[in-house]
């Protein structure tokens, strides 16, 4: 087996090699490459291998990158010390990944795995890898240009209470008490941020956890929820997302 290692640790590809030699005394690693543009320049040149370890965090970017140049059709394992909730990518779009340090154990069961795969299981792995990519290395807006009157504010998005539409027009609660009109709907504004902060109870409301004073159990499974700065006593967690709303708090 042809084994290619992108990673740009030393002393990490040298382990992770090591385990797989120890593994398989017929596993060839054709290359260690350390940077997103040397994966790219080797893989466009060289003949595919049969498997590559990729660590997430390069040097010079992510090595999602080099997949975005290069069409590979072996079977990609991601190495990467990245948190769980990064790791969310990977669980929903069924990329392979070990979590750092990498452990022999990790890596055989691994190489058992990809042996099992047949060609149709590999079908799906490239648009996974992409998504898991974008899951990743996606930003969410750090802050909100607003004009009032003649002056220009930027509101912090982590201190921003909730956003809310009220006639055809959406404003944020900052923790100033103050209402900003945005020049945004509601659904740009829910593209924008980042929902580990902010959960969309229903059509008229974003909220952050901060901004949440009560919650009360409300008729047929629905809640119903007080805001800080708040008067309207009848923010109601729509039916079809209070399931999802408990899990969102319970993180």
């Amino acid at each position: 087996m042809k084994v290619v290692i992108l990673e740009d640790e030393k002393p990490a590809s040298d382990h992770l090699g090591n385990i797989l030699k120890s593994l398989d005394t017929d596993i060839e690693i054709c290359a260690v490459l350390d940077s997103v543009k040397s994966g790219i320049v080797w893989f466009l040149k060289n003949e595919e291998p049969d498997l590559v370890f990729m660590d997430i965090q390069l040097g010079d970017g992510l090595s999602f990158e080099v997949l975005e140049v290069v069409s590979l059709e072996c079977p990609i394992v991601f190495t990467t010390a990245f948190d769980e909730y990064a790791l969310q990518a990977f669980k929903v779009n069924s990329v392979d990944y070990i979590l750092k340090p990498v452990e022999k154990e990790d890596i055989s069961n691994a190489l058992k795995k990809i042996n099992t795969l047949s060609k149709s299981g590999l079908a799906g792995q490239k648009e996974g890898i992409h998504s898991a990519g974008r899951m990743i290395s996606r930003t969410y807006k750090e802050r909100f240009i607003v004009k009032l009157g003649e002056h220009i504010h930027s509101l912090e998005t982590n201190k921003i209470l909730y956003f809310y539409s009220m006639h055809k027009a959406t404003y944020a609660m900052y923790q100033d008490a103050y209402k900003y009109l945005l020049d945004l709907s509601l659904d740009q504004v829910m593209e924008a941020i980042d929902p580990d902060r902010f959960f969309r109870i229903n059509r008229k409301y974003i909220v952050s956890f901060e901004a949440i004073l009560e919650i009360v159990q409300f008729s047929n499974s629905r809640l119903r929820i007080r805001l800080n700065h708040s008067d309207d006593k009848e923010i109601i967690v729509s039916r079809e997302r209070v399931q999802e709303f408990k899990s969102w708090l319970d993180k």
